[in-house]
């Protein structure tokens, strides 16, 4: 597939062109290996992004026991999870092109998986795979996940809004990790990680902000940005297993490497202006050790 005009122009802003040419082989056609399968059949947390039935773009957390995430053929992988009454992608439409992501925290290990949803439907998604392919470990906040009861559990409990609470501001400030989802209209729906110090993730008035960090140069996610604003946000507190979900726009913002929270150097920083949010839903999971990455940057004013 190559990488996309979004995707190139970030790189060469960025003046990593070469350095994103020498892995362009990852973006090449998919054949799930045996390696990839046993993977992914050890995970017990998936993040999907998509859009809902109205057209909105939103990211969401499924998990399972291992052996949810099978793999049927070499380009084929299935979901074996109900996306929960009350959050926004329930319903999933087919046809769709939709991203994922499934993160090994403890050994701080990810897979990005991007295709065309062909089956949604009760406990059951099926996906015909275009992309797979690994990232690095890097920010990713070593955790070890267990599967947690929750009362009460669905979606009369879950708030929908247009405006973050101050416990909404609280659970961002305190993240360490979240998830974006972002949009290309030719290649479809992208979910990626992003993990830093707690409060690498900045509260404005109208919205939240971030610093880049240097990764593997492909610049995915700010490539669909480039072409596309939509983008949607998960944050979980995942001592509690409580979820933030947003959905809006965001735009890259470039500027002089270092500045007042560029905490990565890098000179770019996202700014997500926020339109919608579904609060309140609950992870079945939670966390019972917690190691920050050790080579998280300093947060700078």
């Amino acid at each position: 597939m190559g990488f996309h005009p979004g995707e190139l122009a970030v790189q060469r802003r960025a003046g990593v062109t070469r350095d994103a040419a020498r892995l362009s082989g990852m973006l090449g056609p998919v054949a799930l290996t045996a390696g990839m399968a046993g993977f992914l059949s050890d995970r017990t947390f998936l993040v999907i992004s998509g859009r809902d039935r109205s057209g909105r773009l939103w990211t969401s957390p499924l998990t399972g026991r291992p052996g949810f995430l099978e793999v049927l053929s070499d380009t084929s992988v299935a979901v074996h999870a109900e996306i929960p009454a009350g959050d926004p992608l329930r319903g999933l439409r087919t046809g769709q092109k939709i991203g994922m992501v499934t993160v090994e925290f403890a050994t701080r290990r990810r897979v990005r998986i991007n295709g065309t949803l062909t089956v949604s439907g009760g406990d059951l998604l099926v996906v015909e795979v275009e992309q797979a392919y690994g990232n690095c470990p890097q920010y990713i906040q070593q955790r070890v996940l267990v599967p947690n009861e929750i009362e009460g559990a669905g979606g009369d409990h879950v708030r929908h809004g247009s405006t973050l609470s101050t416990d909404d501001r609280e659970l961002i400030r305190a993240a360490d990790t979240f998830f974006l989802g972002t949009l290309n209209p030719e290649r479809g729906s992208d979910a990626s990680h992003r993990g830093g110090p707690a409060g690498f993730v900045r509260s404005a008035e109208h919205g939240l902000w971030w610093p880049d960090y240097q990764g593997n140069n492909l610049f995915n996610s700010f490539g669909n940005i480039a072409v596309n604003p939509e983008a949607a946000l998960l944050f979980i507190d995942f001592t509690t297993g409580q979820s933030l979900q947003l959905s809006g726009t965001t735009r890259i913002e470039w500027g002089e490497p270092g500045r007042p929270g560029d905490d990565g150097h890098t000179g770019r920083i996202a700014r997500f202006t926020l339109q919608r949010l579904v609060a309140g839903q609950v992870l079945p999971a939670r966390e019972i050790t917690h190691n920050p990455y050790p080579r998280n940057l300093a947060l700078t004013d």
